[in-house]
């Protein structure tokens, strides 16, 4: 294995394979495939789950970390984690373009999709992710500075035994979005509060 190599990213396996991709000291570089997507059913009545994901299988609950760095141009360019029992159930969350502006979004699919998204008051090409799966409940954290980490989403979530985690990126209008993902690691699940910013 090269020298400097995330050992986080080392245990990972591709689900849909770009076809331009690498490992690259630290980070994991890719450029999405055309028309990719992660999506079921609600509003357009379509199933897509064509979407790349580099991912690493926990044993039961966890806390996973992820820095990603993108320049998204094309509207749905979307870049962040995504964690994954099967095709029917899984949560994406990220940066994604909309309307012409980078937006905090989450997907939570349990059967039917659904999509919530936010204005994102810092910079879109360059942040950090932080999802929390422990006992039934999912905790999305979004971090400009790898310092704060405010709350984005508490939701819940199908419990397994296992659970499928890592890098997501999609282009369901082209193909070319290119990323950097780095600083990727998975812990046992995180036990602080609430409302604990750290």
């Amino acid at each position: 294995m090269p020298v400097g190599i995330n050992m986080t990213f080392a245990r990972g396996t591709w689900l849909n394979e770009p076809a331009a991709w690498r490992l690259d000291g630290d980070a994991l570089c890719v450029t999405t495939d055309s028309h990719t997507d992660f999506w079921r059913e609600t509003h357009y009545g379509f199933t897509r789950d064509s979407g790349h994901l580099f991912g690493v299988v926990t044993e039961g609950d966890f806390t996973a970390e992820l820095r990603v760095q993108a320049a998204y141009r094309e509207l749905y360019d979307q870049a962040g984690i995504m964690v994954r029992i099967d095709e029917a159930n899984w949560i994406k969350a990220g940066i994604e373009l909309s309307d012409g502006h980078a937006m905090l979004s989450s997907v939570l699919t349990v059967g039917r999709s659904d999509w919530a998204t936010a204005a994102y008051g810092h910079d879109g090409a360059d942040f950090r992710l932080r999802v929390t799966v422990r006992e039934g409940t999912l905790r999305l954290q979004v971090s400009a500075d790898g310092l704060v980490w405010p709350l984005s989403r508490l939701c819940p979530f199908p419990r397994s035994g296992r659970y499928l985690v890592g890098p997501m990126c999609c282009t369901p209008e082209r193909a070319g979005l290119e990323v950097r993902f780095s600083e990727f690691r998975v812990d046992r699940p995180s036990d602080r509060d609430l409302h604990d910013l750290s």
